[in-house]
């Protein structure tokens, strides 16, 4: 191993992360970056070996008993990741990238039909597109790459020459994973799809379209309230529209690059369609104009491999069962992560939930999930697991500032963009899901059956237009039941007292009198 391993029998802290107990070693990836100074962010997960027969978590330490502590090898801890903590992919690809390829030819020659040497095997030529020394294999039974008990996995396809089934969720040039949790597992045991079918299958036809009608211009305007603006109600309209219609046309780059020209109808300050120069989210520096960015966008010069990788996952996770909320995940937040245009990136990442979960006939026909509805409900969470991904980032991304206030970055970064550990942002998105499922939807059906019995008693009660008795139940939902006094005054001055104290006893009792119960 590299002699400028630390000691990690003294240490307290490791990087950054203080050891759960002072004689932990450090074992698995956590070893590796050490080993071989790998300049990748250091997984959320990291493992240890205790001292006592007791395997425990704290903080961000998984802990092991000593028996299974591993040769402090090469093979030793690569072995022990495969084994324990699933496939990291950007830090096997740096440290492919760091080693001499005869060690793998070494290992694999070792144990010629070994379970852990022909996946490493497999993966260093699936990273690098490079063969290693090695003739096919010719025997043996196939062993699958991704283990399902620790990551969520993508259909199989045999590698023949290393007897390996594939089941990574991806391709070389996009490929993100997601780790097994309890969490997930729960969210996605709720089968929320046929839960919403249920929830929706006992409402009228009639009210199903008026739900989903509100339901659609209110994603399209939290939309872009999470992006911090406030255009014209028939830009809302308009991208409602779209929304609606999500699912329905093939997803491709002219796709992506329509949909932002209905984003960004003002293009004279932008140029459309894949950036051309560096990109950043943050801020500039009120003096210097410095750029003080939060997010590093992928290079300019990267975007052909990574948007292709990404339509390539796309089409390979379409075509299969893989989990569509998880797929949905991989796709909205890795398109956010690249940034590929100068704008409109926010939108169209939310738009992209709402086109894999149509197309994956995950949403029922003829309605929109109000995601970003439910995002903005939970907006530092939504900044938080973005964060979680830019953060960790920033530190191995050089660049320098340009004379147009943007970035330019200076390193080989690729791999940020392309290899991901996505398990934060599916267990929020799960999230927001089953909030919309189990409450925004059930909500605003009883809303629904709420305004109508109102409706029906207020055009019984008096002679008034369709048009008027809905501005008088907004009246009463925006005062708690009652009517304001200027209402009174100007646009119901005809109701007389006892009118307006008979449907406000009526509004109680079928608004609040519900709620009681």
């Amino acid at each position: 191993m590299s002699q400028n391993k630390q000691n990690s029998q003294s240490v307290i802290v490791f990087h950054d992360y203080p050891l759960p107990e002072t004689k932990a070693k450090p074992v698995g990836y956590i070893a590796l970056i050490t080993d071989y100074d790998l300049a990748v962010p250091i997984p959320d997960s990291l493992c240890a070996i205790g001292e006592k027969h007791k395997k425990y978590e704290k903080g961000q330490w998984r802990v092991l008993t000593p028996r299974h502590d591993p040769e402090d090898t090469l093979y030793g801890h690569l072995t022990f990741a495969l084994k324990y903590e699933g496939i990291e992919l950007g830090i096997l690809k740096m440290l492919f990238d760091h080693i001499d390829p005869a060690l793998l030819v070494d290992i694999v020659q070792s144990e010629p039909t070994g379970i852990y040497s022909r996946r490493i095997w497999f993966l260093f030529e699936w990273l690098r597109h490079e063969k290693l020394d090695l003739p096919d294999i010719n025997q043996g039974n196939f062993v699958v790459l991704v283990n399902d008990k620790l990551q969520y996995p993508g259909p199989s396809r045999p590698s023949r020459r290393h007897r390996v089934y594939n089941n990574l969720p991806g391709t070389q040039d996009f490929c993100p994973l997601i780790r097994k949790t309890n969490k997930l597992d729960q969210y996605i045991a709720l089968n929320l799809s046929q839960t919403a079918a249920d929830h929706l299958g006992k409402t009228h036809s009639d009210r199903l379209s008026r739900a989903a009608a509100f339901l659609l211009l209110k994603d399209s305007k939290a939309s872009y309230t999470i992006e911090g603006e406030s255009p014209a109600h028939n830009r809302i309209e308009r991208w409602g529209k779209i929304i609606g219609q999500a699912g329905q046309r093939p997803l491709n780059l002219e796709e992506l690059e329509y949909l932002q020209k209905i984003v960004i109808p003002d293009d004279r300050f932008i140029t459309l369609g894949c950036r051309v120069e560096g990109g950043f989210v943050g801020d500039h520096h009120r003096v210097t104009g410095t750029p003080k960015p939060v997010h590093i966008s992928a290079r300019a010069d990267d975007l052909d491999k990574l948007i292709s990788g990404f339509f390539e996952t796309y089409i390979l996770l379409n075509e299969s069962d893989y989990d569509p909320v998880l797929m949905a995940t991989l796709l909205a937040f890795g398109f956010i992560f690249i940034h590929p245009f100068e704008d409109g990136n926010g939108r169209i990442h939310r738009y992209l939930f709402h086109h894999i979960l149509a197309a994956k006939s995950f949403v029922p026909k003829g309605l929109v999930f109000p995601i970003s509805a439910v995002i903005l409900e939970r907006i530092e969470s939504y900044k938080s697991i973005l964060e979680a991904y830019s953060k960790p980032r920033l530190d191995h991304i050089q660049w320098r500032p340009t004379d147009k206030g943007n970035v330019e970055v200076l390193n080989n970064t690729i791999d940020l963009y392309r290899y991901f550990d996505a398990t934060k942002q599916a267990e929020f998105f799960y999230a927001c899901l089953e909030e919309t499922v189990n409450t925004t939807l059930p909500e605003e059906v009883q809303y629904l059956e709420k305004y109508d019995l109102l409706n029906d008693f207020i055009k019984n009660y008096i002679d008034m237009p369709d048009k008027l008795v809905n501005l008088l139940i907004r009246f009463l939902n925006k005062n708690n039941g009652q009517l304001s006094k200027r209402a009174r005054k100007k646009e119901f001055s005809q109701l007389t007292e006892d009118e307006v104290l008979a449907i406000e006893r009526k509004y109680d009792d079928i608004f609040q009198g519900s709620d009681r119960d």
